[in-house]
């Protein structure tokens, strides 16, 4: 059964959700040119379909993310700002051009962008991904009890429990 509460802070999460989703589309996408911009550019390499689906699950997750923020039993939660920041700058790397990233093309010079960071973006994308997912996990967890293990059930808890 939902709590007063709980069916209060819908809307508001929804809003907190949407927002989030933009922001972190627009924040990502926009410099990395996956959103298209007259700002950026993306010179020497063409935006992949793996970068599409690494913003869509990066924004998607940081708007779970914010919703969560609409309601208070996840105000008890322990922050998680390391992961979440980490997650976010993770994806960045993950579906930026590897030759347009002037700290990789300082570090290990064009071809080695190309030839070394190119082939590990997906893998900075999954972990990003794996972060995110774990901070949305961690926030939502004490909205969401278990109140049964063999039914099954969900219940919305009005405590957090550690």
């Amino acid at each position: 059964m939902m709590s007063t509460t709980t069916r209060m802070a819908l809307p508001a999460a929804i809003l907190y959700g949407v927002v989030g989703v933009l922001l972190a589309t627009l924040v990502i996408g926009i410099p990395t040119d996956v959103v298209p911009n007259p700002i950026f550019g993306r010179p020497t390499t063409p935006v992949r379909t793996l970068d599409y689906a690494f913003l869509a699950a990066t924004a998607l997750l940081t708007g779970l993310l914010a919703a969560s923020y609409a309601f208070p039993q996840t105000r008890a939660c322990a922050s998680q700002q390391s992961r979440t920041t980490v997650g976010g700058l993770l994806s960045f790397l993950a579906i930026g051009c590897p030759t347009c990233n002037k700290v990789v093309v300082l570090a290990i010079g064009a071809s080695g962008a190309m030839e070394w960071f190119a082939p590990l973006q997906p893998v900075l994308g999954v972990a990003s991904i794996i972060l995110l997912a774990i901070v949305n996990w961690v926030r939502w967890r004490p909205v969401f009890q278990r109140s049964s293990l063999s039914a099954g059930e969900w219940r919305l808890s009005p405590t957090h429990h550690e």
